[in-house]
């Protein structure tokens, strides 16, 4: 029973894989599953049977996508242990994430307001997770002495990603739509490791 589980979640894997690379070079609306079955030389009945619809075969691809985003945090913030350093870094991981995949959320842009609620999910999980993280070094960082002891550390560490996620929206003309035209990411990135340096300074004695 187990070599049949296995065998499934490798063939899922490969199927997240292709899709994958189907949604990064063509995009969601561009992408079909008759396309994607074909790369993988698989039939298409059997692609419903592990996934039976398109949507939910994004946003399972999604899903692998943030937990690779988040396990990337995971593993690097730890080792800092200088709060400003945590920063940059998931400043930086968040910026190249976005500009590595950025094709693949052509969705985001084309119909934003009629997302399905699973999208909103995964990306409240994502904030969630990069607080709790950035709180932890934040913690870290008062009991040495090196910045501050404020009441509530996830809060402030909550109003510092508002803020970097404020920037983003500033460089957008109309406010509803989070994801920026690609020319002014970097810009945008700029901004933000600007504000880190002001937010940071503002933290220490």
């Amino acid at each position: 029973m187990s070599t049949v589980n296995d065998q499934q979640d490798i063939k899922r894997e490969k199927i997240l894989d292709a899709s994958y690379q189907r949604f990064l070079h063509y995009g969601y609306s561009k992408t079909t599953m008759n396309e994607i079955a074909s790369d993988l030389s698989l039939s298409k009945a059997l692609l419903y049977y592990y996934f039976p619809d398109k949507s939910q075969l994004y946003i399972a691809v999604m899903r692998k996508l943030a937990a690779d985003y988040l396990k990337s945090l995971e593993d690097n913030i730890v080792t800092f242990t200088d709060l400003k350093e945590a920063f940059v870094f998931q400043v930086n991981t968040n910026h190249d994430f976005i500009v590595k995949n950025y094709n693949f959320f052509d969705s985001f842009r084309l119909n934003e307001q009629n997302l399905p609620d699973t999208i909103w999910e995964i990306i409240s999980e994502i904030h969630q997770s990069e607080m709790k993280l950035l709180s932890d070094v934040f913690k870290a960082e008062v009991e040495k002495g090196k910045i501050r002891p404020v009441d509530n550390p996830e809060e402030i560490v909550d109003l510092l990603l508002d803020a970097l996620h404020a920037v983003r929206v500033r460089s957008i003309s109309h406010k509803k739509f989070k994801l920026p035209q690609k020319e002014h990411l970097d810009e945008i990135h700029s901004k933000r490791l600007l504000l880190i340096d002001i937010f940071i300074k503002g933290l220490k004695y």
